[in-house]
């Protein structure tokens, strides 16, 4: 007997929702950076546990939104949750603690002010959820314990786990849990596909990891790739041509780098990187662009699946 069902993953940004989602499809779907809301549209992997096929839906983290590509990206988180068979909120236990220690960074106070959030908009849609606590590495098991015990009283959790998508501590038990929870009936993709994204969309999630890996520190959050051509040549490889956004003319020179050395860095990158996942050779061109409006353009929404008008 198959089964087959989805499992929205959600949490605060930098949670490490993308992290679990590939550890438990086994190959890499979501790209995953140090980057704060990296992740900006559901993305579908696949993962195969015997006769059962979980679709983890890997969500934008949910945050208080400021913008317009904020609500859309949250309102497609709690969307993710709204037909899945079972919900695993990620939260990140290191950053807890650091913060009930007098310790923690103010990125680690709004991360908890963001898990408050998701707890109260759980209880509003009347969910019952899995808490899964991450990065437990070097943990005291006594405050692990203590941060179990605060969420599990609010009533929204059904059990936890206690796990670390990074080393996959604790991965395993919670993948079978959530295998016993899926509905019987056939599988929903092939049983050799990892995951459910456009392959122009993949190639410019991949190119965007890049330049977040190199650049994160000068480089603001608003900037945006875009495959605008994909073309299979005679010889079998691609020819790959994608524009980099950037939102004001001092961000352009950061993402050239001097002499181009930076773009060049983060083609060859992502180059090699597409060449592995499309088992293709793959020839890719970069332009970088100044657009100051990316973020406030209808056609950018609907390519990704966000809605434009929430």
């Amino acid at each position: 007997m198959t089964r087959a069902g989805f499992v929205a993953v959600i949490g605060a940004p930098n949670a490490g929702k993308s992290t679990l989602t590939n550890r438990m499809v086994g190959a890499k779907v979501s790209i995953v950076t140090q980057k704060v809301q990296t992740t900006r549209f559901p993305v579908r992997g696949v993962a195969m546990e015997g006769e059962t096929q979980l679709i983890l839906v890997d969500t934008p983290g949910i945050f208080t939104p400021r913008r317009r590509l904020d609500r859309a990206m949250v309102r497609s988180a709690w969307g993710g949750t709204e037909d899945a068979d079972a919900i695993v909120h990620l939260a990140d236990a290191a950053a807890e603690i650091a913060v009930n220690d007098g310790k923690g960074k103010a990125a680690d106070r709004r991360g908890m002010a963001d898990v408050d959030t998701i707890v109260e908009g759980l209880k509003a849609a009347g969910k019952q959820v899995i808490l899964a606590l991450n990065k437990i590495d070097g943990v005291k098991r006594e405050n692990l314990l203590a941060i179990s015990q605060r969420l599990f009283e609010t009533g929204v959790y059904t059990e936890v786990f206690m796990i670390s998508a990074a080393t996959g501590a604790g991965v395993e038990d919670l993948t079978k849990r959530l295998v016993e929870m899926m509905p019987e009936g056939p599988w929903l993709y092939p049983a050799d596909q990892t995951a459910d994204l456009p392959v122009r969309l993949l190639a410019a999630e991949i190119t965007r990891e890049k330049i977040y890996l190199r650049v994160h520190e000068e480089l603001p959050y608003a900037a945006a790739v875009e495959t605008t051509s994909f073309e299979e040549r005679k010889d079998g490889s691609l020819r790959i041509e994608q524009t980099i956004y950037v939102e004001r003319d001092s961000q352009r020179p950061i993402v050239l780098g001097a002499n181009g050395q930076t773009l060049k860095w983060i083609g060859q990158k992502s180059r090699e990187e597409l060449t592995t996942l499309l088992d293709k050779t793959v020839h890719l061109f970069l332009t970088v662009k100044v657009d100051e409006r990316w973020a406030d353009k209808r056609e950018f929404y609907g390519d990704v699946g966000l809605d434009f008008d929430v």
